[in-house]
């Protein structure tokens, strides 16, 4: 295990978490100069190129292992936000491209141990990775041809999604990697070439399923709907379909209530609320602060929280074993307001 970066700042969290700098892979489509120099200071494991321009930067920087990011322009089934390897997409070389940086890098001193891909956040069949390992055989005998070089590692990005509702099908890890590996064998042994080392960015499916977002909410009668305290500002990395299909439940009894259906502020459209006949009805417009919880909001909601409309951040607790520690304090209005210069 290692930790897969993108920022100074996420560069800087790892290293204080302990991970070494040879555990580490920094990527990112617009990197700094103050980045690149913190990567070699880091002796980073490797350096993702993701520009024709950062060839040299990296270099003479002082970076030693580097990957390149190619597009393949491979189209992928989930939402077109979070779809990364098409021929639209911000990130990574065009094949072409990623021949000169190749070339280039080898002539400037640099290691060019490998190729980076990354097709796409929550995916939940294992179709378009196969794809990619076709795909990536051939641009590699491509490169073999051409270079006469051949990748030491791959790094295939991530992306694995998770069951956010329960008609939403996912593959496990383990049948993740399983797959890759056996494709990946197969593929390169189809046009002679030698198994790479791979790399994989798990990413979501690790980690979303170990946090709930706590908080509370208001139900009113007219329509009957549930306000979530903080939702969009707090859950901005799923797709709206995705959210309005999010369950939300009341945090004292989990497992005894019907899920409720959360209606987020600014989103076009929510589903009707679940109410029994016989269930206590208010009037319209009365409100309840109720505790509630989110469930498998581990990834993405911390890291992108924000302070619209001034509202603060929210602590982190973590539990295990029946103990709960506070990890990270809720932020403070006279902390946010410390930043205005007026």
């Amino acid at each position: 295990m290692g930790a897969d970066v993108s920022t100074l700042g996420e560069l800087k969290v790892a290293l204080r978490a302990g991970i070494g700098g040879g555990k580490i892979v920094v990527h990112g489509n617009n990197k700094s100069d103050e980045e690149l120099r913190a990567a070699a200071e880091a002796d980073v494991l490797y350096l993702v190129l993701d520009a024709p321009d950062e060839v040299e930067r990296a270099a003479a920087a002082g970076i030693k292992r580097a990957l390149v990011r190619v597009t393949p322009g491979i189209e992928v089934d989930t939402h077109e936000a979070i779809q990364t390897a098409s021929l639209g997409s911000k990130f990574g070389l065009t094949p072409e491209q990623t021949i000169e940086a190749v070339r280039l890098g080898t002539s400037l001193g640099l290691e060019m141990a490998g190729l980076h891909i990354h097709l796409g956040s929550q995916l939940l069949d294992l179709a378009a990775p196969r794809m990619l390992l076709d795909w990536l055989a051939g641009f590699v005998a491509v490169c073999r041809t051409e270079l006469a070089w051949a990748p030491a590692v791959v790094d295939v990005g991530g992306g694995l999604g998770i069951r956010y509702t329960e008609d939403e099908p996912a593959p496990s890890i383990a049948e993740w990697i399983g797959d890759l590996e056996a494709r990946l064998a197969r593929d390169f042994a189809a046009h002679g070439l030698p198994r790479p080392g791979l790399i994989l960015e798990p990413g979501r499916s690790l980690v979303a399923r170990r946090a709930s977002r706590s908080t509370r909410s208001a139900s009113s009668r007219s329509p009957p709907r549930a306000h979530l305290g903080g939702g969009r500002r707090r859950l901005l990395r799923q797709p709206a379909p995705t959210l309005l299909r999010r369950p939300l439940r009341g945090a004292a009894r989990q497992s005894r209530r019907r899920p409720e259906r959360p209606f987020l502020h600014g989103l076009r459209q929510a589903l009707r609320g679940r109410r029994r006949a016989g269930q206590a009805r208010r009037s319209s417009g009365a409100t309840s602060r109720r505790p509630a919880a989110v469930p498998d909001t581990g990834a993405y909601t911390l890291s992108m929280a924000s302070n619209y409309n001034v509202l603060t951040r929210p602590a982190a607790v973590l539990v295990a074993d029946g103990k709960a520690r506070l990890i990270r304090r809720r932020e403070t209005l006279e902390e946010i307001l410390d930043l205005e210069t007026l």
